[in-house]
């Protein structure tokens, strides 16, 4: 990791990046505690994040937008916008203006969509395809950080202060990712689009993960453990509530715990795939949530967390399995389109999963629904190792530091005779 971040330009984008990634990992849990301290409601809370995850229905037009304008000014423009959409936050005061916040969290689901695409193809043209896991790995490294302190910070700010300093420090942020990348000078290469009818160019990007077969058989597999991976979002109160007999407050601790798990699952995630392919980081990601969900059957503290910190290091490895695949495996003029595509189509089961979990956890029980987690990832997982070979290991390899073309220099006057 050490090496990606020695590049100038990819400094300036971490630099940005983790303003951007900052104001999201506070804001996100603040709106839906925003909801229910304004409503009472947990239902209406937990549609806060419905209303994020909705926009992915406009994926291939966001990833046709994407794909049309050059990178680096549309990622500007588009954190620009975010902030600004944030503005009528500032309006709410009761129970009234919840609408508001639904309103401004489907824009931030938009605006999230969006710059997901545009990231994917900003680390394609400033990093070498060597470095593109690390790079990855780099980014989720420091979300999974993040994650760690950013929504109890939020929580906490909101119940301290109220919604509007939260409002302005995630503004601030989305502002600092846009100044900051306005200093990047990167490369921009012509669009390829246009060469297509319109209805064509909003397919082209399903058309390529179905028609690449590592592409493929990454997201068949992703998807079939993303069908029963949302499960958990619920079990885990069910967990702490029957089977530990523990307050439910004492889900933050768990996720914390969890939050561990990823910092090391990101700090581990590029040599994985440099061992074993994208294909194959991503089978190991979906893999250990079998056991970690088997062991989470049976309800015992040290067993939990040693089943969260398995759990927490697999998302990592998911996410950058995937991202650096489909960077690799795409073309840089389709590249806005199958990112948004795929993001469409691991959100879609997990959303679904995430309200099948909340209704079936009031039927059976919490023991039985881990193990059925447990064996889809399994199986999934398998299905994503038996593939692995349709991605090659990635040697490490040095890469000559970037450097910065030295100034020219007036040459010195000749003397005259």
């Amino acid at each position: 990791m050490r090496t990606v971040l020695r590049r100038p330009e990819f400094r300036l984008l971490f630099g940005a990046l983790l303003a951007s990634m900052a104001a999201e990992s506070i804001l996100l849990l603040a709106l839906a505690i925003w909801v229910k301290d304004l409503t009472g409601s947990d239902g209406l809370a937990g549609a806060t994040i419905f209303a994020i995850i909705a926009p992915m229905v406009l994926a291939p037009l966001v990833g046709w937008a994407v794909d049309r304008y050059p990178r680096r000014p549309f990622f500007i423009a588009a954190n620009l916008a975010t902030a600004i959409l944030l503005t009528p936050l500032f309006t709410v005061s009761d129970s009234a203006d919840v609408r508001v916040i639904y309103v401004v969290a489907a824009l931030y689901g938009l605006s999230y969509l969006t710059l997901s695409a545009l990231l994917s193809g900003l680390i394609r043209q400033l990093v070498p395809v060597e470095l593109l896991a690390d790079a990855n790995g780099v980014l989720q490294t420091v979300r999974q950080g993040l994650r760690l302190i950013g929504p109890l910070a939020g929580a906490a700010l909101y119940a301290a202060v109220g919604g509007w300093l939260l409002t302005a420090l995630a503004m601030t942020g989305f502002v600092v990712a846009a100044a900051v990348v306005a200093l990047l000078r990167v490369p921009e290469t012509p669009s390829a689009g246009g060469t297509l009818r319109w209805s064509a160019e909003l397919g082209a990007g399903l058309r390529h993960l179905a028609g690449e077969p590592a592409l493929r058989r990454a997201l068949l597999g992703y998807g079939l453990g993303s069908l029963v991976m949302g499960f958990t979002e619920s079990l885990i109160f069910a967990y702490v509530d029957d089977g530990l007999r523990r307050d439910a407050a004492f889900v933050g601790v768990l996720v914390t715990v969890q939050g561990v798990g990823g910092l090391v699952g990101g700090l581990f995630s590029a040599a994985v795939v440099r061992r074993a392919g994208e294909v194959g980081a991503l089978a190991t990601g979906v893999t250990l949530f079998g056991p970690a969900a088997f062991a989470l059957a049976y309800p015992n503290l040290a067993l939990g967390c040693a089943a969260l910190l398995l759990a927490g290091a697999a998302l990592p490895l998911i996410t950058v399995g995937l991202n650096t695949l489909i960077q690799r495996r795409t073309p840089a003029g389709l590249l806005g389109r199958v990112t948004a595509a795929s993001e469409a189509l691991v959100s879609g089961p997990q959303a679904v999963s995430i309200g099948a979990g909340a209704l079936l956890v009031g039927v059976f029980d919490y023991r039985l629904l881990f193990a059925l987690v447990g064996l889809t990832t399994t199986a999934a997982g398998i299905f994503l190792w038996r593939g692995r070979q349709l991605s090659t290991p990635t040697p490490m390899v040095r890469i000559p530091l970037q450097r910065r073309p030295p100034a020219p220099t007036t040459p010195a006057p000749r003397p005259t005779p």
